[in-house]
This record gives C-alpha cells, structure tokens and sequence, in this order.
C-alpha cells in the first residue's frame, strides 16, 4: 500500500460525509425519500474509506515505511510488532486517525442496527454525525495529515514513546475513544429529535441503548487507563488527578446522569430538556478533552501534541459545536412538554437529585481542571489544584450521592409512600450504620474513613438485596431471575443492580488503598531482607538484561509468607535505543485481597540499591469495580425492549411529517 492511497481515502471520507451531512437531511425537510434513503450506504462508504486510510497506515508502520513523516517519527524496525500497530495511535496524527475511524464505525453501526428507528429520525441522527466527521476529517487533512512524506528517507525511525510501549495501551486508546466518540451518537440523536422536533418516550429509547454502549467504552477505557498508570509509572498510584485523565471523567460524569435522566424520560416522558441538555454536554466536553490533550495548553504524560494552530482549530470547532446546539436547543426548547409530574418522595425526585451531584462534581472536577490554565493566561500568577481539592469534593459529594443510589431503586414512579419506604429501609439502615460503627470505633483516633466507607458499601448492598427480594418475592427464587432477565425490561434492571454493585467495591477498594497502604523507601544490599505487612521481601541483586529495543537492569525480589516462598518480583530500570530517557517497570505480585509492589531506585555504592516497597490492600477491587460497573452498563443496553421493532402509527407519522416541515 502506497501512504497516498490513504491521503486519496481520506479526502473521499470527507467528501462522504459532506454528501452525508447536506442530502439525507434535507430529503427529511423536502419529503424526498430517495435522499432520505442515502443516508445509509454513505454512511457505510464513508467507514471503508476511512478503514482504507487506516489500514495504510498501519501497513507502512509494519514494512517500516520511513519516507512517511509519521511513521519516520514514532516506528523503528526493532520495535516488537504489538508496538508498531499501537505506534499508529501512539501520537497526534494517527490517534486522529483513530478518532475519525472510530466515529465512522459508530455512524456505521447506528445505520446497520437502528432497523427501529423511522427513516427521517435516521437520517437525521446520521447526518449530524456526518457533520461531525467533517469537522474531524477536516482537521486531519489540514493540519494533521498521517501521510505526509519525508526527503531525504531516514535509514531508523524515532520510536515510539517508552511510556507508550506497554500492552495495556494497545487496548486502553481505542477503548477510551471508542467512549468518547460514542457519545457523538446520544450528541446526533439529541440534535435529530430537536431539528424533527421530537422528544419523547420513543426517542430516549433509541437513544438509550447506545449512550448506554457508549458510556460502558468509555468506564472501561478510564479503567484501564488507571491500571496502566498503576503498572506502568513506577508511583504505585491508580489516579493522580492529572488534567487529562480529568478530561475523560467528565464526559463519564456527563454520560452517567445522561444513562439516568434517559431512564426517567422513556419512563415516564419527564426531564426531556435536561436529558437533551446532558446528550449536548456529555459531547461537549469530550470535544474539550480532545482540545486540552491536543493543544499544548497542558503538560501531561498523557498529551499527544503543543501545536497551537491546530489547538485553535479544535477550539474554533468546539465553539461551532457547542454554539449551535445550544442556539437549537434555545429555538426549540420552548416546544418542549415537560412531560409527567411527580410527587417530591418518588424515583424521579432521586434520580434528578443524583444528576444534579453528578453534573456539579462534573462542574467542579472543570473548575479544577481549567483554573491553573486560566490563571496562567490571564497572568493572575501560578496555583496548583491537586489532590485536597478533588478528594474534598469525592468526600462531600460522594456519600450523599450513594445514600440516594440506595434509595432510588427501592422507589415507586411517581409518588412513594414516605411510611412505606422507611419500612424497606429499615434493615439496610440498620445493618450499614452497625457496620460503619462497628469499622470506625477502632480506628477514631486514626481514620474514621474506613467506617465511613463500609457503613456506604454495606448500604448499597443491602439495599440492592431488598430490591432483589422484594422483586422476586412470591415467584420462584432462581428459575424466577432467569425468566425476568430474559422479560422486557428485566436486564436494565439487573444491569443497574450490578452496576451499583461495582460502586460499593469502588467505594471500598478507593479507600482502604488510600489510607491503609504501606510505602517504603529502602535501601537494600544483595541477599538482605525487609518486613513488610507480614511478607518477608528478600532481594537478590540486579542483572543486566536485554530488551528487544532496550536495555535493561532487572531485579529480583523473593516474596515469603510465612517462610514460604509465593512469588518473585522482577522490576526494572529500561533504557531505550533511541529515546534514551530511563523508565521504570514495577515488579507487581498481585492479589484480590491485596498487591505488592516494588519498583527499583538508583543503584547506590557497594552494590546496593535503593527500592520502593509498597503493600496495597484490595486495590483491586477499584478495578473489579469499575469493570462490574461497565458490565452493569452492557447488561442493560442487551435489554430485550431495544431489540423491538418501532411500528409507526398513524399519528406518529404525523408527528414525524411535521418535524420534516418545522
């Protein structure tokens, strides 16, 4: 494959989707159904193309085609070929490549599996992806082409980043694209209801199931982003607040009390404008989080470029995107029913509750996050917004938060007896304030956080139990779950129970890591021992060792439990051939209970080295948790009820025509 084939691929992309965002969309508006009818297949045309142009790039990556500026800048022929292929994604040019592919196969999918969905409300919802494309594809051609060359050819490449060189980032990128991207979908199924004017019950279930997928991408993509950090780093913590890992948690806290409030419109036809409001913000900012990582305004070991011209670009586009969404929705928004009513003690009033922390930790976490870039620029002086802030919000917002997510399923629609529900309350209250108490006393002149933790945790789960119970009551213990989760309506339900299962273990797993770990700096000679919380770590010397594109010195540390031998560590310090900087890989000894961890210093005289020792209780399970969380999220998008077929009535129709002719 020659690098122009896939210039020449991108530029018909993009002429795709131009063809995509104009012509489907106005055969909505002129009732010219062969218009209508093209939405697909352009939508298809535009995914092969890009998957051409991806396709090339890799393929130069693999031959070592160096005449490509790219592939010149982040390929060497030693790298092991796992390392060529997420070379591709491993830098600005081709993670924008990434990108647009990514957001060609969601437009892709939305055309093959929205069978459900009307024409008019398909290709609406496809043609403001295709606008996003062209935004996207725009940028990639005139600031960020893949496939420019290079003269005179170089004889090596300039490898890819060290830090970049792991397994878990041959999978954590697209993950994490694969939800931020995805959230461009509940972005065009908001804008098509607005421009169609429609916005009800029918909408938010086509809409559901894929900001549900979308939302479950990008928990796992923030998940495995933080296990990277964790192995990879060498600093032994899973998140360090850095602005870019805040850039994709807000679009997840965005995505969350989107997946809720969607749940209350298909529901009950309430919160309609805070739902489009949600699908517009959740897309926003991941817009904003490919501006900060993009632009240079930020360092992090996460940013992929600090090209001002093309951070201007993405901003002028984000503006574009966030400007006219909000002025649609201003036009429209009037027209908007505000649906059922609901009694101050019901499910509504607790999930717009949650939504309204969610979307305020959201703020804050943005606050955090933009202040020190804003102080810079308006030359106000320099600040650091670190971890007392973030963790000061976690602690005041977080149990409030759970103590509702306890309550909410438990809840009727519409209105809840007040006595009622305390009586189902009572024995989950009952037994999370004797577990917080009964965790707290011990420790009230140490850490009072573990009963505070517990006391949430036992809470969430018990709560869940009475759910349980209560649901199944009376029909038949466990052949009564398999039928209901195959019901309509049954796998939503036992998604949102696993899910909120996976924040009890998050709970937990946060804070007994936190403020129960162990770390020692230690300085240790070949064959001499160190205690740590009851293991017996013994190390026997570094060696050299070789890499295929490094050198190393590996360690070796023999783990002992009770003078038997359970594991040996060997944590390294790596020099790279081309990029010469060390780099740390940590010996991990890893455990549901517990981890231990070491990452080697600086050699020291006679020998010896320095070490960094550290026993980590059920870190774990912050990982368990959120992959039960993400597990939750695809549970309920398999919900049987998306499957069903949309029969238009007669008076749906109408509606349909009608928003064709607003």
């Amino acid at each position: 494959m020659i690098p122009e084939l896939g210039h020449f691929a991108l530029i018909l992309a993009l002429c795709m989707a131009l063809v995509l965002a104009t012509v489907p969309l106005l055969g909505t508006y002129t009732r010219t159904q062969s218009w209508v009818a093209l939405a697909r297949p352009l939508a298809w045309a535009q995914f092969l193309f890009l998957a051409l142009a991806f396709a090339t790039l890799m393929h130069a990556f693999l031959v070592d085609d160096f005449s490509v500026l790219y592939v010149a800048n982040h390929g060497n022929t030693q790298l092991p070929e796992i390392y060529k292929i997420s070379a591709v994604w491993g830098a600005h040019e081709g993670s924008l490549l990434l990108w647009a592919l990514i957001l060609g196969g969601w437009t892709m999918a939305v055309s093959l599996f929205a069978r459900n969905l009307p024409d008019e409300v398909l290709a609406r919802v496809l043609a403001v992806m295709g606008m996003v494309s062209i935004g996207f594809l725009s940028f990639l051609l005139f600031t960020s082409n893949p496939f420019e060359r290079v003269f005179p050819v170089p004889v090596e490449g300039g490898e890819l980043n060290p830090l970049l060189q792991d397994p878990g980032l041959a999978i954590h990128p697209p993950m994490l694209y694969m939800g931020y991207v995805g959230m461009s979908v509940a972005f065009a199924f908001a804008i098509a209801a607005l421009l169609g004017g429609r916005l009800d019950a029918a909408w938010a279930r086509w809409s559901r199931p894929w900001t549900l997928v979308a939302w479950v991408f990008l928990t796992i993509g923030i998940v495995l982003g933080s296990w990277w950090a964790y192995a990879e780093l060498g600093w032994g913590g899973w998140w360090f607040w850095d602005p870019v890992e805040n850039a994709s948690l807000m679009p997840w806290l965005a995505g969350t009390a989107l997946v809720h409030s969607l749940a209350v419109t298909e529901k009950r036809g309430a919160f309609k404008r805070w739902t489009v409001l949600l699908a517009l913000l959740g897309f926003s900012l991941s817009l904003l989080g490919t501006f900060l990582v993009r632009s240079g305004v930020l360092t992090s070991v996460h940013a992929f470029a600090s090209d001002p011209e093309r951070g201007l670009f993405i901003l002028l586009f984000l503006l574009l995107v966030i400007g006219g969404s909000l002025l649609l929705y201003a036009v429209r928004a009037p027209g908007i029913s505000r649906g059922g009513g609901f009694a101050t003690v019901s499910r509504e009033s607790l999930l717009l509750g949650n939504n309204v922390l969610l979307v305020l930790m959201t703020a804050l976490v943005l606050i955090g996050t933009l202040a020190p870039l804003l102080y810079d620029a308006m030359g106000w002086g320099k600040i650091s917004v670190g971890f007392p802030w973030f963790n000061s919000m976690l602690v005041t917002f977080m149990p409030l938060m759970v103590v509702l997510m306890g309550i909410g399923p438990l809840t009727r629609w519409k209105q809840q007896d007040p006595n009622e529900l305390l009586r189902r309350l009572r024995l989950a209250l009952a037994l999370s304030v004797a577990a917080g108490i009964a965790a707290a006393v011990p420790l009230l002149g140490d850490n009072w956080s573990l009963g505070l933790a517990l006391g949430l945790s036992v809470w969430l789960v018990s709560t869940l139990l009475t759910g349980l119970f209560l649901r199944l009551r009376g029909k038949g213990g466990l052949r009564a779950l398999a039928a209901d989760l195959s019901a309509r309506g049954g796998r939503s339900y036992y998604g949102m129970w696993v899910a909120h299962l996976g924040v009890a273990f998050f709970i937990l797993g946060i804070t007994v890591a936190t403020q129960f770990d162990i770390e020692k700096d230690q300085r240790m000679s070949p064959g001499q021992s160190f205690e740590l919380a009851g293991y017996r770590l013994q190390f026997d010397g570094v060696v050299e060792a070789q890499g295929p594109n490094y050198a190393a010195q590996r360690g070796t540390i023999r783990v002992f439990r009770d003078s038997k031998q359970i594991a040996v560590l060997h944590p390294e310090k790596r020099v790279y051939q081309v990029q010469r900087k060390p780099m740390t890989e940590a010996g991990v000894d890893p455990g549901f209970m517990r981890d231990i961890y070491v990452s080697l210093g600086e050699p020291l005289p006679n020998g010896d080295w320095s070490l960094r020792l550290y026993y980590k209780p059920l870190v774990r399970w912050i990982w368990f948790g959120g992959l039960l969380i993400g597990a939750g999220g695809l549970l309920a998008a398999s919900d049987p009820r998306y499957r069903l077929r949309h029969r238009r009535t007669a008076s749906e129709g109408d509606a349909l025509a009608a928003g064709g002719r607003a």
